[in-house]
């Protein structure tokens, strides 16, 4: 059903078929019928949201931490132009995990980086974190890639491991299967298009 009949009970009719069609005349109990049309359209809409927003209220919980905490630190992954969207499964998505040093406000807080992250600013939203519970036994072997200042990273392919041509209806184009740096393993490799790998990274060719 088109939106102008949901609201006006009927089909919509052109200002050239009012002009022909001199039988139509407005009538009073048109507006009252549009207002209740309107009143039930709301409170349809205002069911809806209310039903939507309780699904939501059971999944989402407030993120709180105390100086002394340690968490793990989102990261962003990137691949230039090629594929911004795909990314390897594999591929990290946190490091860490760092000390909290001071709440700042009710959603940021400073963490104690590495010496190797010195020149990045230590002060992080709430949703770059995620809780990580101590454990005596618990040792993290992660070795963390090169990061930019916002806490993205470049992947760089390694090698090419298999090429295909992906036939389309009207054209062929040539794929090669990459695998890169900082998730190497070859069940791990996406297909890209040859083209843009050669205008890229000729050297792997």
């Amino acid at each position: 059903m088109a939106p102008y009949e949901a609201l006006y009970g009927r089909k919509c009719r052109s200002p050239l078929h009012w002009e022909i069609d001199d039988q139509w005349t407005p009538k009073v109990d048109l507006v009252q019928e549009t207002m209740e049309k309107v009143k039930l359209i709301k409170e349809r809409i205002r069911i809806a949201q209310s039903r939507q927003k309780s699904y939501a209220d059971k999944r989402r919980k407030d993120l709180e931490f105390e100086a002394g905490d340690e968490v793990f630190l989102r990261l962003l992954p990137r691949k230039g132009l090629i594929n911004p969207k795909k990314e390897g499964k594999l591929s990290p998505r946190y490091i860490g995990p760092y000390k909290i040093l001071q709440r700042i406000g009710k959603l940021a807080y400073r963490l104690e980086l590495l010496a190797q992250y010195a020149g990045m600013h230590d002060v992080f939203h709430v949703s770059r974190l995620k809780k990580y519970q101590p454990d005596p036994e618990h040792i993290i072997t992660c070795d963390a890639p090169p990061l930019m200042e916002n806490l993205s990273y470049t992947e760089e392919p390694i090698r090419i491991v298999d090429q295909q041509t992906c036939q389309l209806r009207n054209r062929e184009i040539p794929m090669v299967k990459v695998v890169w740096r900082n998730h190497n393993r070859d069940e791990d490799a996406t297909w890209e298009m040859e083209e843009d790998m050669r205008n890229q990274y000729p050297e792997l060719f």
